[in-house]
């Protein structure tokens, strides 16, 4: 048994390596599936924004030249300026306005026409972004330099630390169609043409400009100097002296299509202009301007936006996470940074004490001032992980009860071959002692011991009952023999056990005559039921002969046999006054060659077959048999047989 153990150890042990290194792999491979899946969707995240952004840029970049003035031309076709849609106050929550800076520093915004004619509750708008265009003039030259060094730094960096997604296991991503986030981040300009008309409206200004906290030396030279022309002829001028350049572009700042002479403003060539991306400058930390350079004639006008912060970080932060199912359990820090410094931050989503995951991304531009940081403490759980928990709790269930199961029967088949050998030696010494007193009472017999006819008759009844318990002990071992051979066969006949009991109790007597015993019996009516005779003679005889053995050191020895009906079964009893059984061995008496270990049955004789013979006769009958112990002493072996009707 001991060798039986420790190969059990040792195949447990050769099966939890690998077993245990599998499911670690697994439960591995499931985080790092788990952490792909939450950096996939925070990137779908990011890219939405980024899509918005994008829109926005080129909504903004789209627009004409001129439309930010009160009035502008919308088309060729159409020579009387209408009212720019600049002009009224701006919808999205995170624009203050729309203005122009002009090449002399001066400010236009298309809110008001003129300074003359700024209606009162746009006074305060009005100021602000004449006073954005004051800092503007203050940092543009050394901020705008600087932002788009920035910019590149930006760029080559995402492109060093491009994201893997999901996607990029399956698809190849660059054969399919750009997203609109493409636009975001070019560095190229590009050239545009426009009417003389749209020419004169972006560089025209009124008598008196928009008031500004200071005033440029340049700008008032140019109120000075303006021209008293017709918007025709200043028109045809700019178009005569752009033509002059033979080559079509000065400088790589302009070009302008070849005329031949001046012509009215309906019939003259197109102007084209250079127009640069979006870029983004600090007013102050609430405020930043988002402009485009358009250059003609050597001339630098800047037309934007200002762009509020905390409106435009809250807006992306409910439009795009707040209300995702993401946001119960990751948090979204979108942060504004000037020269590597933040100035302004907005947390939305759980609160996160210690990050297990955080994805960044920092935003094109006109937008490299845009931060967006994703963090998550408890990512979630894959669907796949319950499975494996599931699925690894019935495998180790399985594999720990198979290894129970063949522990057990490997121990039951020890155990079985040890009360095998304890029946060898047990029937040996059952046959010897009863052949060995016929033996003893033939010799005194023989040699003329008994003198008188009462004793000689005394012999003969020790005689004829020791060949009895010789008989019932041969009869037992080929019984059991047949049952372990399959080769038992029942004759099953209809009765009430009367005549059974009145030939157990024939056979039986002289035994409990000289052990002490009284046999009494109980029997109610019963119904006629099917049984074999002989073997429920040998049952009751093993039954009888049993309590006998066990009960005859006791100092009262009764035996009980009791039969009754009870609803469509015979019930038979057989109750002693014995020691009774130990409870934890009341099932296991009926196993073949099971004997209670106690200093009563070593010194009992025995074959341990008696009781398994019982079970095996009383199951082939159909019935079934248990063993309980009584409220007094002894216990109570009971018989359960299927009846029928007569």
């Amino acid at each position: 048994m001991k060798k039986l153990k420790i190969l059990i150890l040792i195949f447990c042990v050769a099966l939890s390596i690998p077993l245990g290194y599998f499911v670690l792999r697994t439960y591995w491979s499931l985080e790092q599936e788990e952490i792909s899946e939450l950096r996939y969707f925070a990137v779908t995240l990011f890219d939405q924004m980024e899509e918005e952004l994008a829109s926005f840029v080129l909504e903004e970049e789209a627009r004409p030249v001129d439309q930010y003035r009160y009035y502008y031309a919308p088309s060729q076709e159409i020579s009387v300026p209408v009212p720019s849609p600049l002009s009224r106050p701006p919808t999205k929550p995170y624009i203050l306005g729309y203005l122009q800076n002009d090449p002399d520093g001066s400010f236009q915004t298309p809110l008001v026409k003129s300074d003359k004619e700024i209606p009162p509750e746009r006074t305060e708008l009005v100021a602000q972004l004449s006073e954005a265009n004051r800092i503007f003039n203050q940092k543009r030259t050394t901020a705008v330099e600087s932002e788009e060094a920035k910019t590149d730094e930006i760029l080559a960096k995402r492109e060093r630390e491009q994201v893997s997604t999901f996607a990029d296991k399956y698809l190849d991503l660059s054969r399919s169609k750009k997203s609109s986030r493409a636009y975001l981040g070019q560095e190229k300009s590009r050239v545009e043409e426009i009417t003389p008309g749209q020419a004169v409206n972006l560089a025209r200004r009124d008598q008196r400009q928009l008031p500004t906290k200071r005033r440029q030396p340049l700008e008032i030279q140019a109120e000075q100097e303006e021209p008293k022309e017709t918007l025709s002829e200043v028109g045809a001028r700019m178009a005569g002296e752009l033509s002059k350049d033979k080559e079509g572009v000065s400088e790589g700042r302009y070009a302008a299509a070849p005329v031949k002479a001046p012509a009215p403003l309906m019939d003259s060539p197109k102007l084209q202009v250079e127009v640069d991306p979006l870029q983004s400058l600090f007013i102050n930390e609430r405020q930043i301007f988002i402009f485009r350079r358009i250059v003609i004639n050597n001339q630098i006008f800047r037309q934007g936006f200002v762009l509020l912060v905390d409106e435009f970080l809250t807006h992306l932060a409910e439009e795009y996470f707040s209300a995702q199912p993401m946001a119960a359990f990751a948090n979204l820090r979108l942060s504004v940074v000037d020269r590597g410094e933040e100035t302004t931050s907005h947390l939305s989503g759980a609160t996160v004490q210690h990050a297990n995951f955080s994805l960044e991304r920092t935003f094109p531009r006109p937008f490299s001032f845009l931060r967006a940081t994703l963090t998550c403490d408890r990512i979630p759980k894959s669907v796949g992980r319950s499975t494996l928990n599931i699925m690894m709790f019935v495998l180790a269930f399985i594999i720990l009860m198979g290894l129970f199961a063949i522990y057990r029967s490997a121990r039951e088949v020890m155990a079985l071959s040890e009360r095998r050998s304890r029946f060898v030696s047990s029937v040996t010494h059952e046959l010897k002692t009863p052949l060995t007193n016929i033996r003893m009472y033939i010799e005194m017999l023989e040699q003329g011991i008994a003198r008188d006819p009462e004793r000689e008759q005394e012999y003969f009844r020790i005689l004829g009952s020791e060949s009895s318990r010789l008989s019932r002990l041969i009869n037992n071992v080929l019984e059991f023999s047949k049952f372990e051979k399959k080769q038992t066969r029942l004759d099953l006949q209809e009765g009430t056990l009367e005549e059974v009991i009145h030939e157990v109790k024939e056979v039986m007597q002289e035994k409990l005559r000289q052990e002490g015993f009284t046999l009494k019996v109980e029997m109610e009516e019963l119904t006629p039921f099917n049984y074999d005779r002989e073997a429920m003679i040998q049952i009751l005889i093993n039954l009888i002969d049993n309590s006998m053995k066990f009960g005859k050191s006791m100092p009262t020895k009764e035996i009980t046999l009791k039969v009754w009906p009870e609803q469509d079964k015979a019930k038979i009893g057989v109750s002693d006054t014995g020691p009774g059984i130990p409870r934890h061995d009341l099932k296991r008496v009926f196993d073949d060659f099971y004997r209670v270990d106690s200093d009563l049955t070593r010194t009992t004789g025995g074959t341990g077959i008696g009781l398994a013979l019982v079970k095996k006769l009383v199951t082939l009958m159909g019935g079934t048999v248990w063993a309980e112990n009584n409220d007094g002493p002894g216990c109570t072996i009971t018989i359960s047989l299927p009846a029928t009707n007569a």
